[in-house]
């Protein structure tokens, strides 16, 4: 009981953080789940609507229609397709403004990090050009054309980086989505107020939505970051919140934006600002990752080992990082950034800038990237981060753990860096698979959440059943950050592999958790099936692979889902997306798209079953490939 508060904090996965939280004198979203834990029973099936000013209008066995004639189903479609649509209109932001730095990068002739990826993707795109900042512009200004195509022109670079047999697939059920950006609005307009009523063609258009967020959002993003930052390279690092160090001047990053730290990285250990960093009392900067930034940055940590002191934690940890007192700064560019870190930063001094408008905080300051301009925004920064840290130090008690995460995480794990890993090659991951000493892969995804038994709960106890099983896990998102917290992905965890799992990993010196970064790593792990059926020859719905979303959050995991199941991969979500008020939806999400897509929804919160749907689907998929079940 936290005598503060009066409430209990929710449960964790990661013990030791609950304890830290559990002792603090601040209020988290750890302890406001107690206050919020009577759920509105409409809002969970979908079932409420507050479109029109007639309403809100809640479909009950006694009112089974809106005053409008809506029913639930329509009503659960509306909602669902508005989700989708707001969840790509996030990703497609990113990518937007990844592509704009990565021309505004080429056209300044500024350094190019990733000409590995370029050259993959200039040949992809059909590309023949020589100079690398030609080619980066190139690159640049067709991603930008589709995503700003309008909805009746589709997006060229679809069918140049989709899987054919998909594209095909896509193109014969009408699904082939237009402009990113015009698809987004479209989903807003078709599901606002007594428009489409037809619950099936708007759950097409999430497919529509997720195929143009996983090309674009996902796949494509990861592309233009790897070129402008530096490709993956594996490696081990410290995790959690002992990478603070108390000795230097520390600012937490949250959002999903990589591209817009580029220049303050660099001029962080430039002679200038470090030496004023040692006037200030300190040894230096650092960089403390949080959320899907963090992530993305540890990704490619081996390239910013000055600068980057490791990924401390995921979105629901991010109040307690701070309320250690060791952070001196916090700079925000987009979601995942909670309202509740707020009040904790002016307890503790914490100076919060805002470098993107969309994830302005109410009392940050607004520091709006502008490429242009970026020297300019950076050393500002380096200042006034100097003089917050000042201003706090002598003021501030720190209160740190030093023992808490993992020393030695395994990651940097990207399509490219694992590829490299086995030879250049997926045959021997292939070999381990058609011989069952790998019995299939499970792409554990998506955020953390503190439903589901509390933080990161179910996410850990399904990744531990999973590899208990011989199911290789791949990883991507904020439950990246639990599971590596929770020491997954530290090679000692083969210890908890079944036998056959075991073996591998210590044969190939690697966990049976595998980490490749934030949520835009989805797209990862969604091409390393891609070029798995391309190896055998088969489509992707046939591989022995699952997706499990445990702990999904926000609408950009629907997004994310949606793509999953254009792929025809089957999807496990350990919360129901609203959409159980909906005889039809259901049917359609969790039956019906087996036929359409070779996808399928899974809705279970138990891991234990959950697992068992799971392996049961990949014994049916190795058994229709002639493999040992």
């Amino acid at each position: 009981m936290n005598q503060n508060f009066g409430c209990k904090t929710c449960e964790s996965a990661d013990k030791e953080l609950e304890s830290f939280i559990s002792g603090l004198e601040v209020e988290t979203s750890h302890h406001r789940v107690e206050s919020q834990k009577i759920k509105c029973a409409f809002g969970l099936q979908g079932v409420c609507c507050r479109l029109c000013a007639n309403g809100p209008c809640r479909i009950t066995p006694d009112s089974p229609k809106g005053v409008c004639g809506a029913d639930s189903d329509t009503l659960v479609a509306r909602n669902f397709l508005r989700a989708v649509s707001a969840g790509s209109g996030c990703y497609i932001h990113i990518a937007d403004n990844a592509a704009l730095n990565l021309k505004k990068t080429a056209q300044r002739k500024d350094k190019i990090k990733g000409i590995k990826t370029l050259d993959k993707l200039c040949r992809q795109l059909g590309i023949n050009e020589t100079d690398v900042h030609k080619k980066a512009e190139m690159v640049s200004d067709a991603i930008l054309n589709d995503i700003h195509k309008p909805e009746y022109e589709r997006m060229e670079l679809t069918e140049k980086i989709a899987f054919r047999p998909r594209y095909e697939l896509w193109k014969e059920l009408g699904i082939l989505p237009g402009g990113a950006k015009a698809e987004v609005f479209k989903g807003v307009v078709k599901s606002s107020t007594n428009l489409s009523s037809d619950p099936v063609n708007m759950l097409l258009d999430c497919l529509k939505l997720g195929i143009s967020t996983g090309i674009y959002g996902l796949t494509l993003t990861n592309y233009l970051n790897d070129i402008l930052l530096g490709e993956p390279e594996i490696r081990t690092a410290p995790v959690g919140l002992r990478v603070i160090d108390p000795d230097c001047i520390n600012i937490m990053i949250t959002g999903h934006q990589h591209s817009m730290f580029a220049d303050l990285q660099e001029r962080l250990i430039s002679p200038e600002a470090v030496q004023k960093a040692k006037k200030a009392g300190a040894k230096g900067f650092k960089i403390v990752g949080c959320t899907c930034v963090g992530q993305d940055l540890q990704l490619r940590g081996a390239h910013y080992t000055e600068i980057f002191d490791g990924h401390a934690g995921n979105n629901f940890t991010s109040e307690a990082i701070l309320a250690t007192g060791g952070i001196d700064a916090v700079i925000s560019e987009f979601n995942c950034t909670l309202p509740g870190i707020e009040p904790i930063c002016e307890k503790f001094l914490i100076k919060q800038i805002c470098i993107d408008s969309v994830a302005k905080k109410a009392n940050a300051e607004l520091k709006e990237f502008v490429f242009e301009e970026k020297e300019r925004i950076s050393n500002e920064i380096i200042d006034e981060v100097i003089e917050a840290y000042k201003e706090r130090r002598g003021k501030i008690k720190l209160n740190l753990l030093e023992n808490h995460g993992d020393c030695n995480s395994f990651t940097g794990i990207s399509e490219s860096s694992l590829k490299d890993f086995l030879g250049g090659s997926w045959k021997p991951l292939i070999d381990l698979i058609v011989s069952g000493k790998i019995k299939g892969i499970a792409a554990v995804v998506g955020c953390s959440s503190l439903l589901a038994g509390g933080h990161d709960v179910l996410t850990v106890a399904v990744t531990k059943e999973l590899i208990a099983r011989n199911i290789l896990v791949l990883t991507a998102g904020c439950s990246s950050g639990g599971l590596e917290n929770c020491g997954l992905m530290n090679l000692a965890t083969g210890e908890l592999a079944g036998q056959n799992l075991k073996d591998v990993c210590q044969r190939l010196g690697i966990p049976p958790v595998l980490n490749f970064g934030p949520c835009l790593a989805i797209g990862r792990l969604e091409t390393v099936a891609t070029e798995l059926a391309e190896a055998l020859g088969i489509d992707i719905p046939q591989l022995p692979i699952v997706l499990s979303a445990p702990q999904w959050l926000e609408e950009q995991a629907l997004a994310d889902g949606a793509f999953g199941l254009a792929l025809g991969l089957p999807l496990h979500l350990g919360l129901p997306p609203f959409i159980t008020g909906s005889k039809v939806g259901v049917k359609v999400l969790t039956e019906d798209m087996k036929a359409l897509t070779g996808g399928q929804m899974i809705l279970n919160s138990n891991a234990k079953e959950s697992v068992d749907i799971l392996e049961k689907i990949i014994t049916e998929k190795r058994i229709g490939l002639d493999l040992p079940a």
